[in-house]
């Protein structure tokens, strides 16, 4: 557990001497993708569940040059009020920012870095990166995808954000190896929406099956992770159709203004938000508390099965 870089909120220290079950959560969606003041009461809501589930949350971002696992209330308040201002950092930003001294709020791919660091096996979050669609000619790929390929931590997530290649980033993930189990469904789901017409992997339909299968794994090869896809609830999913237009409208828009890079992602979501007229935040923050609840669950059950260190 110890790293000269690593910072342990005192609760979430607690937790991992008593080896209790500790979710890791990410930063950017404080940050960048959601607007103040819901990216802070979203987080906070967030926090709460997963304490109500019977684990301990572990907000994660750099803090004044520490990746920390666990922020304060006034630090997520921080990186809400700041937003863009922060730096959106993924695993190759991580070294500057921590030589720096400044803040970062953490993509997939760093949070599971320092959950990694902190011995933390469970993450949630919205949705993952991917393949970006035009990625034959961009090579637009995110490190979420080669972090899921190496470092042990299992990701819940609503599937990839459907503003990707969803086809493209299924089949990274199958090179790569890193299993794809979908929650009481064998289609993969897309962010927004329940169906994207891929497949998983496997289908599983309880925390404990889950749990099951991430012991087995880490027992048989304790590298890489797992991605746990689990559809929004059907009551909050948006129309595919609808939402598949809405989607090439902000991606045509990103075009014409040429926003590439780490850029895309934010802009998209706020596009999007702003088309369908604040309906897609509402479904981005419904995913999210449904995925940390799953995610509570999965910890609590690998907790109960002897989880592998």
């Amino acid at each position: 557990m110890f790293n000269l870089h690593l910072s342990l909120h005192p609760e979430v220290q607690a937790a991992l001497l008593e080896n209790r079950p500790v979710v890791a959560l990410e930063s950017t969606i404080i940050a960048h993708g959601m607007p103040f003041p819901q990216n802070v009461e979203t987080a906070l809501r967030v926090e709460k569940m997963v304490r109500e589930s019977g684990a301990t949350p572990a907000t994660c971002a750099i803090i004044g040059g520490k990746l920390t696992a666990g922020l304060r209330t006034d630090e997520i308040e921080l990186l809400g009020k700041e937003g863009a201002k922060i730096p959106k950092a993924s695993r190759r930003d991580l070294a500057y920012l921590v030589s720096q001294g400044k803040h970062g709020a953490t993509t997939v791919a760093s949070t599971m870095m320092i959950a990694h660091l902190a011995d933390i096996r469970i993450f949630a979050t919205g949705g993952i990166g991917g393949v970006h669609r035009g990625a034959a000619t961009t090579m637009d790929i995110s490190a979420d995808l080669q972090e899921l390929a190496q470092t042990p931590v299992a990701v819940v997530s609503a599937g990839a954000k459907s503003i990707l290649d969803l086809g493209l980033t299924l089949e990274y993930l199958e090179t790569m190896g890193v299993p794809v189990v979908g929650y009481q469904t064998e289609d993969f789901p897309a962010f927004y929406t329940r169906r994207s017409g891929f497949g998983v992997d496997f289908r599983l339909d309880s925390p404990m099956e889950i749990a099951n299968l991430l012991k087995s794994k880490w027992e048989i090869d304790p590298r890489g992770g797992v991605l746990i896809a689990n559809p929004v609830p059907e009551e909050h999913q948006l129309d595919a159709d609808w939402m598949e237009k809405t989607i090439a409208e902000a991606v045509a828009e990103a075009e014409k203004q040429g926003i590439r890079g780490k850029a895309i992602t934010p802009f998209l979501l706020a596009t999007i938000e702003n088309l369908t007229g604040g309906r897609s935040l509402q479904t981005n923050i419904e995913l999210v508390l449904n995925n940390v609840r799953l995610g509570a669950e999965v910890a609590v059950a690998l907790w109960r099965t002897e989880p592998v260190k």
